[in-house]
């Protein structure tokens, strides 16, 4: 089968000459002229690669890689851009983007850039289907032997066989994905869907199609009927992550679904049903920014019914060399690495940093380090060294991208926030987070 190509770009003499010399290489190509009609695109057809504009009038490109790779992880993405010399944009697009070329000067990178991408679709189909099969996480394989991992892993067994909403808190990268999906598999509705999103991955419209689905005509680019996670997680599990960071528009649309099961899909007059088990997971004080008018407090009340709070890495340092062994198993696996040796002063170095980016940083720095060490040893030397401080956290990336807006924007944060697609006051606060001037 023809890999599928989307083109993104709102030069539509562009887009027409790409298509063309795209499509005489054998491909099928698709054509969208706006970041949402791209968007909606890829729900409807089973796209390989993304060719994207860095400018459209409805989003940023380096920001809508987000989206995209958010969504679906096997996509490779290449940006375009009109401009030779952008910095702070070319490194953020190799943060998710495969590969960028600049409109006009890389016409004949295209072709070549197109199949090596696409090689890496094919690598990723693969580790998306592993990732699938792993992620199917019961408690017995769950990696833990501190106290308050076994606590948490405890409630989360006693909630699972009920229907009852749970709340998952902790910090970014502590699992609560996984805990998510192990309190599915052990309920009586682990044979229906486990629909998984990030709240704060999409903007308001995007993320209101993905949860509640839409009615053909319903906005542009809206080609075809699309159904929901809403719908989609019938007789199954929901899992909204960082429910924190939902609009209070779609709050108060969601608070109705969890009271009567009933919704409206954008487009529609029709009213739809769904029968589903919610689990919700956020990083944030929930109770606080109801206080602060950020989140509906009537919503926090009905998600709030059990708790399990996910404890940071750095409390559970007794879990740190179990975990390592198992990530340093997985990616040697995956690399084709054998007969690892580990030193004695890896271990240690790793017990004593404090993994402000939990879990996910730890599985980064081993993956890396793998590819660092020499000699099949891994020792203190092999771990990455950042001169700013931790580069691997969540927290890092998401300071570094936010600085990296700042700078495109000259200064401006009303711009800023809007390329983000977040509000001024959630700019503000993660200014004031990170100690950014």
């Amino acid at each position: 089968m023809n890999a599928k190509i989307l083109i993104i770009d709102d030069e539509l003499k562009l887009l027409k000459l790409l298509g063309m010399i795209i499509s005489n290489e054998g491909y099928e190509v698709f054509q969208a002229s706006s970041a949402r009609s791209g968007l909606t695109m890829l729900t409807k057809y089973p796209i390989d690669l993304v060719l994207c504009d860095v400018r459209l009038p409805d989003s940023f490109g380096v920001d809508l890689v987000r989206e995209i790779k958010t969504k679906y992880p096997h996509i490779e993405i290449i940006l375009m851009t009109a401009y030779g010399n952008i910095p702070d944009g070319v490194q953020a697009m190799r943060n998710g983007a495969y590969d960028y070329i600049v409109k006009g000067d890389d016409n004949e990178r295209i072709i070549p850039l197109v199949s090596q991408a696409l090689e890496k679709v094919k690598e990723n189909l693969k580790d998306v289907q592993q990732e699938k099969t792993a992620s199917k996480t019961d408690f017995t394989n769950m990696i833990g032997k501190s106290t308050s991992f076994l606590y948490a892993k405890k409630l989360a067994q006693k909630v699972s066989n009920t229907d009852t909403a749970v709340l998952l808190t902790g910090e970014t990268g502590t699992g609560k994905e996984v805990f998510a999906n192990a309190i599915h598999h052990e309920s009586s509705r682990k044979n229906g869907n486990f629909m998984a999103i990030n709240c704060s991955a999409f903007g308001k419209e995007v993320l209101e199609s993905e949860l509640f689905g839409h009615k053909k005509g319903s906005f542009t680019g809206a080609i075809s009927d699309k159904k929901g996670l809403i719908e989609e997680a019938q007789d199954g599990t929901l899992f909204l992550d960082e429910i924190g960071e939902m609009p209070l528009e779609l709050q108060s649309k969601m608070l109705r679904v969890l009271e009567s099961g009933e919704f409206i899909k954008m487009g529609d007059t029709k009213i739809s049903n769904s029968n589903f088990r919610l689990i919700a997971a956020t990083n944030r004080d929930l109770k606080e920014e109801s206080r602060l008018g950020n989140f509906r407090e009537d919503l926090y009340f009905r998600l709030n019914v059990f708790e399990i709070h996910l404890p940071p890495l750095r409390e559970r340092k007794e879990d740190v060399r179990e975990l390592t062994n198992f990530y340093i198993d997985k990616f040697s696996t995956k690399m084709n690495l054998k007969s690892i040796n580990i030193s004695d002063d890896f271990y240690q170095k790793l017990e004593n940093n404090p993994w402000k980016g939990n879990i996910r940083e730890l599985k980064n720095t081993l993956e890396r380090s793998l590819i660092l060490m020499e000699n099949n040893l891994l020792s203190a030397e092999s771990l990455p060294h950042s001169n700013s401080g931790n580069s691997f956290a969540m927290a890092s990336v998401e300071k570094d991208h936010i600085l990296k807006v700042l700078h495109y924007t000259k200064g401006n944060k009303a711009e800023a926030a809007r390329l983000l697609d977040i509000g001024i006051a959630t700019l503000y606060r993660k200014l004031e987070e990170y100690q950014m001037k």
